[in-house]
């Protein structure tokens, strides 16, 4: 029997509704990355997740990491578009709670402020692309990478960020500390950073020596302290 013309018509627009929601459901899978944090270090860490202006904020991201592996926390960041940043603490003074906020801010040895190592990420941008670095411009206080994980075939989506404890190597004499001390980035120490470290951001203009075009990654992991020369297995 002859399909009618109003029949093929709604086929057709039935065929369309389905591949428009198949097109929503693949963008808010692109948009919406799960986040994961993972320490490494052979110390505790508190890092701190921050929405940038004008996004919002990031639930349960304000706890205490447990050293050598043991603290892992995944999240799931906002749907839509998104832009935010992640510093690691280090030396809290934690009263025996595993979490805090504004009312009772952490007073920390390091990455309350600069000095501190900053891991940079936008996700959800045309076509599902995410944007990811590791900043050293306020310093170096923990060593820090970004791995994307389950990305679209054929993305650029390397490990980027710095492996080497930079206090140890690059700061001067007493500069590091136990738990991550930090290290200020002024004057020579930007280049000394950039050469131990390529594929990190030193400067406002500097971007990492290998390049990015990560489309669609599932997950963002950010590791405390990764072992050092790790270029794509680092958690």
């Amino acid at each position: 029997m002859a399909t009618s013309s109003k029949t093929q018509e709604a086929l057709a627009l039935m065929a369309l509704a389905v591949l428009a929601n198949a097109a929503v459901a693949a963008g808010d899978a692109w948009s919406c990355p799960k986040l994961t944090l993972h320490n490494l270090c052979p110390y505790p860490v508190w890092p701190l997740v921050t929405a940038n202006a004008g996004y919002p904020s990031v639930a349960g991201t304000d706890a205490r990491l447990d050293g050598n592996g043991e603290g892992l926390v995944t999240m799931a960041l906002p749907q839509g578009a998104w832009s935010g940043r992640v510093v690691a603490r280090t030396g809290c003074a934690d009263d025996g709670m595993s979490a805090c906020d504004d009312d009772c801010p952490l007073q920390c040895e390091t990455g309350n402020a600069p000095p501190e190592t900053v891991a940079q990420m936008s996700v959800g941008g045309d076509g599902g692309l995410a944007v990811y670095s590791v900043s050293l411009v306020d310093g170096f206080n923990v060593p820090m990478v970004v791995t994307p994980h389950e990305f679209a075939a054929g993305a650029q989506c390397p490990t980027l960020g710095c492996a080497v404890d930079l206090t140890q190597e690059c700061c001067p004499a007493g500069a590091g500390a136990p738990q991550g001390g930090g290290c200020g980035a002024g004057g020579t120490q930007a280049a000394l950073f950039k050469a131990k470290c390529p594929d990190t951001r030193t400067t406002s203009t500097d971007v990492e020596a290998t390049p990015q075009d990560c489309i669609a990654p599932g997950e963002l992991k950010v590791v405390f302290c990764p072992a050092r020369g790790c270029t794509a297995s680092c958690d």
